[in-house]
């Protein structure tokens, strides 16, 4: 079967950083990865590039087994016209909510609906309250995000994302912004959402309570390489690699 995201041979660079070394990495469709790692490792750098806010140096990377990045030396392979329409299947929620202080909850969601798709605004603010629903704030439709707790603003947050209907959502941190008791919240909305509309999902985190609930996968990256990889019990169960027991230790204290 073909995977929803594909890393083959993929090195980025900033400057004399190494961020990504020669990377081969590959998700499910319909599989949820967590992944971890120190601060530099590469990881937020993934999302970025799937989302074409960061482009590659080396390699190939793939959607649905579509082309978004074929790199060499820094220049690209082939043309890349298709780069609008497969950023279209890829949504992201960020760890700072990122909402328009200046739109309500409704008005968040249905702007990208309105903006990007070209969609009535009628339409787009039904959609809107359809998934304000799902995310269990149904009753905020009209509240600013200043009037919102965090966990609210994330949730507002997931459902702009998915508004646009993405089969690939990325989550960069999307609780550390949170205080402890708002996390609970939030991820009960991704796994709802993520079982509900059967989405492929990688998930950035420092947060070993959210790889535990949410992921099928379990990855440790370190240095632009993927150290270890497991399912959940075994990953933090029985880490093979000393860097990550080190790694969970760490954490684990903090």
């Amino acid at each position: 079967m073909t995977p929803a995201v594909g890393f083959k041979g993929v090195s980025k660079r900033f400057g004399p950083t190494v961020v990504l070394d020669d990377f081969d990495f590959e998700v499910a469709a319909g599989e949820k990865v967590a992944i971890l790692g120190p601060s530099g490792s590469g990881k937020s750098t993934l999302l970025r590039i799937l989302m074409t806010l960061e482009s590659i140096d080396d390699g190939i990377v793939c959607l649905h087994g579509e082309t978004l990045w074929r790199r060499s030396g820094g220049a690209d392979v082939e043309p890349r016209p298709q780069h609008s329409r497969l950023r279209s299947r890829v949504g992201m929620v960020f760890q700072q909510f990122n909402l328009f202080p200046h739109m309500t909850a409704l008005q968040n969601v249905a702007a990208a609906l309105v903006h990007v798709q070209g969609r009535p605004r009628a339409e787009a603010e039904e959609t809107a309250r359809k998934l304000l629903d799902q995310v269990g704030l149904g009753n905020k439709l009209d509240s600013y995000p200043a009037r919102l707790s965090g966990g609210q603003q994330q949730r507002v947050a997931i459902a702009r994302a998915m508004a646009l209907k993405p089969s690939v959502m990325l989550f960069d941190e999307p609780t550390s912004a949170l205080d402890p008791e708002l996390v609970g919240e939030v991820l009960d909305v991704m796994r709802s959402l993520a079982h509900a509309h059967d989405l492929t999902m990688m998930v950035v985190t420092h947060q070993l309570g959210v790889a535990k609930a949410i992921a099928d996968r379990v990855c440790f990256m370190e240095s632009g390489r993927l150290v270890e990889e497991g399912a959940p019990d075994a990953f933090f169960g029985n880490p093979q690699n000393e860097r990550t027991r080190n790694f969970l230790r760490s954490v684990a204290l903090a």
